[in-house]
């Protein structure tokens, strides 16, 4: 019988389990037995290692062909290109993603396990894509500087690819596409200046972050959402939580020239929104199990309060106090997170 090979940390995982399962009854000694030797730990995580090798080869080939458009005879041939209409190079880039998407899909059926090199091939169909529909934008621009609408066709482009083809990778870059879009479309509603219904860009994105969300509970039960479900509830929070960070160290306030002209501690009520937010979403992870909302909140609670430990005492605290009470503060935290992990790992020995 081959052996199932794993990491290191899943051979450990799996270890304790059956000792568990073992001591409590549950397995014979000879079952156990021979469960621990149906698998073995690797001696190097390949798949790691195709990983990142991937990702390096995307940027090298992305800093080659930098190199190459400096050479002489390519710029010569680029000056030509300049003269190309924008709508052939859209068309030709259209060509080269469906290309590359059709690559990627077939190779996905012949070897699914070569994961990382078909996202690779799907990722650069992902650009060719967006070169498409931003070359698209220029042949039809009239000077009217609504560039939000290739974004709004972005979404629409990316999400149907990523529902079609069933690619979270794709999927991702029709949420970014989303984001984009409502940013550029709320600048260009009010004429680029600091407020959208009285909302700085913060603010508008902690509304955006909280519909995203508010829209996954909607839609988690529905078929065709079910495979995305779970990563579009991640980029939500983010956009959420990252909008609430923002917020309260600037608060909505339209530009930096203002906030260089007021004292942090008149935005405090923000920092209290924004902890308030993290507390809610801890609370209702912890009652409904939901591990997303729970990491969330207890990661961005912990960020809140140090943002605003070094907003009120950096400038007028000793630098050595300073530091001690950081110290000591994490030590807390790892002191009190280490008892409730003990404590859970008693729970589930005695279990």
């Amino acid at each position: 019988m081959t052996k199932l090979n794993i990491d290191k940390a899943e051979s450990e995982f799996l270890n304790q389990t059956i000792a568990h399962w073992e001591k409590t009854g549950l397995l014979s000694d000879e079952k156990a037995n021979a469960l621990r030797n149906s698998y073995e730990v690797k001696g190097f995580d390949w798949m790691r290692l195709a990983k990142y090798s991937f990702w390096i080869a995307l940027i090298c080939g992305a800093v080659s062909f930098t190199f190459l458009i400096v050479n002489d005879v390519v710029i010569n041939w680029l000056k030509n290109l300049y003269y190309t209409p924008d709508i052939i190079i859209s068309i030709g880039s259209a060509i080269a993603a469906a290309g590359l998407f059709y690559w990627g899909r077939r190779l996905e059926r012949l070897h699914p396990e070569k994961i990382f090199s078909n996202e690779a091939i799907i990722f650069t169909g992902i650009l060719f894509t967006a070169c498409c529909i931003a070359y698209l934008g220029k042949a039809l621009d009239r000077g009217s500087g609504h560039y939000s609408l290739l974004f709004l066709l972005s979404i629409f482009v990316y999400g149907f690819l990523g529902w079609r083809m069933q690619s979270r990778l794709i999927w991702l870059f029709a949420l970014i596409s989303l984001g984009s879009w409502f940013g550029t479309e709320t600048g260009f509603q009010t004429q680029w200046t600091d407020y959208f219904l009285g909302m700085n860009y913060p603010l508008r994105f902690v509304v955006f972050g909280l519909v995203l969300v508010s829209a996954c509970a909607v839609l988690r039960n529905k078929k065709w959402f079910t495979y995305f479900s779970e990563q579009t509830y991640v980029v939500g929070l983010i956009y959420l939580f990252l909008s609430l960070w923002m917020l309260s160290i600037f608060g909505n306030l339209g530009n930096l020239d203002h906030w260089y002209h007021i004292k942090q501690i008149t935005l405090f009520y923000w920092g209290i929104i924004a902890i308030a937010f993290a507390i809610g979403f801890l609370l209702y992870g912890l009652k409904t199990k939901d591990d997303i909302s729970r990491e969330f909140g207890i990661t961005f609670l912990i960020i809140f309060i140090y943002t605003k430990y070094f907003e009120y005492f950096w400038d007028h605290t000793n630098k050595t106090l300073f530091f001690a009470i950081l110290a000591g503060s994490f030590w807390l935290i790892g002191r009190k997170a280490e008892k409730i992990w003990n404590l859970k790992s008693k729970e589930t020995t005695s279990a």
